[in-house]
């Protein structure tokens, strides 16, 4: 029986070797490496592992807001990361939405009780169980509709195919019964953006203007490359690809300022009228990430040490190596945040 154990205990080893011969050891010694003193050196030591350019916003109650960054912000051209640049935050606009729907919520212009039918009947049929997927399911990413970006199709062109998303998931099976499982669906953001254009009878873009972006002095915030100065833009790159994917449009951009005064005031609840926070609570998260060809970016709050972190970095890649880094690097900066804290 011993023996029986033992040669168990070295097939186990054997075992997660092996294992990590899948294992990019690139994410390996950034776990390990010893923690630096500092955010920036963290930041350097995350170029090193070969991201092209970095830009982190750390805001910590009692202090001043601090920018650190690395790399480049325009590779072909040598031109240094600048922590003022413009990035696009991707899934990050998720909250801005979600915090929209609360405010038309609250103010009875929308019910996050009725149906996806409800709005859009044009679409029953057209999506599985439209008539039993609430507004709520949607924001909650509990509808069962399929993500657009999931249909290969969408790939073959994306910049011209994001101008007719929906199309990529209609006349799909649904992914799950509503409300019976989670599952991340762009489709169910794409649908509730129309959704406000219709009730609003503008885009919805004006109604985040005025409700979010101007009571919060939010000047750097944009919904398109065509309200923006190219040249503010952070460069965007894809492992084993030359190209510079600044000038493909991918929706908000951002400075990382922006970005953490916006979670900053959605965490301590002032983006909030009275009442609307206990709604938003109920339907989404308070932190977020982003993700699209050349930019990734994390949106975080600790509580423990009241403190907002915002990461953006100009590099993706296919197999997700980039992103498991980016990670494995903010978790870094928020254990040096901590270390500081508690000397």
């Amino acid at each position: 029986m011993k023996r029986t154990k033992q040669i168990l205990r070295i097939l186990l080893i054997v075992a997660s070797i092996g294992s990590l011969y899948f294992v990019p050891w690139v994410l390996v010694k950034a776990w390990i490496l010893p923690l630096p003193d500092t955010v920036q050196e963290q930041v350097d030591e995350a170029i090193g592992h070969g991201f092209d350019g970095m830009i982190v916003y750390v805001d910590q109650a009692g202090k001043p807001p601090a920018f650190y960054a690395g790399g480049w912000k325009d590779r072909k051209n040598e031109i240094p990361a600048d922590p003022k640049s413009l990035f696009k935050i991707a899934s990050i606009s998720k909250l801005y939405v979600a915090v929209a729907v609360t405010k038309l919520v609250h103010d009875n212009r929308l019910s996050l009780n009725e149906t996806l039918a409800d709005y859009f009947p044009e679409l029953v049929g057209r999506i599985e169980n439209a008539e039993k997927i609430t507004l709520r399911m949607m924001v909650q990413h509990r509808s069962g509709i399929p993500n657009f970006t999931d249909n290969p199709a969408y790939w073959e062109n994306e910049q011209e195919n994001g101008t007719k998303a929906l199309e990529f998931a209609l006349d799909l099976p649904a992914n799950f019964e509503p409300d019976k499982d989670y599952g991340y669906s762009n489709t169910n953001y794409l649908l509730l953006r129309r959704i406000m254009d219709d009730v609003l009878g503008y885009n919805h873009h004006q109604y985040i203007r005025e409700k979010i972006l101007i009571p919060l002095k939010l000047k750097h915030t944009f919904f398109s490359l065509d309200e923006v100065d190219l040249d503010d833009v952070m460069s965007g790159y894809y492992v084993g690809y030359d190209e510079d994917f600044k000038t493909r449009e991918y929706g908000m951009l951002a400075t990382a300022e922006d970005v953490g005064i916006f979670l900053r005031a959605l965490n301590d609840g002032s983006v909030f009228q009275k009442g609307e926070q206990e709604i938003y609570s109920s339907i989404y998260e308070y932190e977020h990430g982003g993700l699209v060809v050349g930019y990734q970016s994390l949106a975080e709050y600790h509580e423990d040490i009241d403190t907002v972190v915002v990461q953006f970095i100009n590099t993706t890649d296919f197999e997700g190596y980039e992103w498991n880094l980016s990670e494995i690097v903010i978790n870094r900066i928020v254990k040096i945040l901590r270390r500081e804290k508690s000397s």
